[in-house]
């Protein structure tokens, strides 16, 4: 049996699992954490390495015990209730997710946060910040991913090179959050046009309610973000409320807010692609993962957001 205190050996920053789960009971079991699975011919029992996992979906059909509960509360894990295919998440504390019960994170990242946050100019700035990573990190990965680029998606490209540059340029010069929210939905916007355009699907509206593929991946590859940002502000001890961006509306906003950093980038492009393939629900998740891992998406989220508590208690 695994030593409980060795659970969480492994930074969540480099882990590697999230799963969402449906049809199935999740236990704990000889020291393990385990699901089971109703087969057509018999119950089929599957390992969760939750010393290497961020966040756990549960879907449909789903239940889980206490003592699992128990266990993966130990090691750091995430667990959030959602609909079919990871979406919408239904029932969670802190807004999106249960977290682990522990009061021994750090303290620096959340007094940093907290030295900022109360003054509107700073945390603006802190926002503008925020959207400026995110572009970086969409340039970064667009150029050299060699999968994207065969698909069209190069942020060298002179259209792609436009939209980007006028969206930094909107940053720079918006005066409140409220501007910089309306500029951030034109750039997303863009983006979907720009997917669309290139995996040749005419006639794409974003409606988060629509059952087209393209719509449903979005939603699913959104909510494994939420569950990495979730993840990344429970471990640096800053509570989900103090957003810069999203809060006026949702008490968990800052999630929204750090999952923005990756989802354009990781999100955005391989919801169309694999929609355009007919790929499954399943096929996606797990390219979703790879890109999480290959773009090293944990590790880029708990370095911005450090560096924004710092920065911002700075200003």
């Amino acid at each position: 049996m695994q030593h409980l205190t060795d659970l969480k050996a492994i930074l969540h920053s480099k882990r590697a699992n999230i799963y969402y789960l449906d049809k199935c009971r999740v236990m704990q079991k000889d020291g393990r954490v385990l699901f089971l699975t109703d087969e057509k011919t018999q119950q089929q029992y599957w390992n969760i390495p939750i010393a290497n996992t961020t966040a756990i979906l549960l879907g449909v059909g789903t239940s889980i015990t206490q003592a699992a509960v128990r266990m993966l509360s130990s090691a750091g894990v995430m667990i959030g209730f959602s609909g079919t295919g990871g979406s919408p998440l239904i029932s969670a504390n802190e807004i999106e997710w249960f977290s682990p019960q522990n009061e021994y994170r750090p303290t620096e990242y959340v007094q940093g946060w907290m030295q900022f946050w109360f003054d509107d100019n700073k945390r603006l700035e802190v926002a503008k910040k925020f959207q400026i990573k995110r572009i970086e990190y969409m340039k970064i990965v667009w150029q050299k991913d060699r999968d994207l680029n065969a698909e069209g998606f190069d942020s060298t490209q002179a259209s792609l090179i436009a939209t980007i540059e006028k969206f930094q340029n909107r940053i720079r010069t918006t005066p409140c959050v409220t501007d910089l929210l309306l500029s951030e939905a034109l750039f997303t916007k863009s983006l979907y046009k720009f997917a669309a355009n290139q995996t040749k699907q005419t006639g794409f509206t974003r409606n988060h309610d629509s059952l087209d593929k393209a719509n449903s991946f979005l939603n699913h590859g959104n909510y494994l973000a939420y569950g990495l940002a979730a993840t990344t502000l429970w471990v640096l001890g800053i509570p989900h409320g103090f957003a810069v961006m999203h809060g006026k509306t949702r008490r968990g906003a800052l999630v929204f807010d750090v999952a923005d950093l990756i989802k354009d980038t990781l999100i955005l492009p391989w919801a169309f692609i694999c929609a355009k393939e007919n790929l499954s629900e399943q096929e996606f998740r797990q390219q979703c993962l790879l890109n999480f891992t290959q773009h090293k998406a944990l590790d880029f989220m708990f370095d911005t957001v450090k560096q924004m508590s710092k920065e911002g208690a700075q200003l």
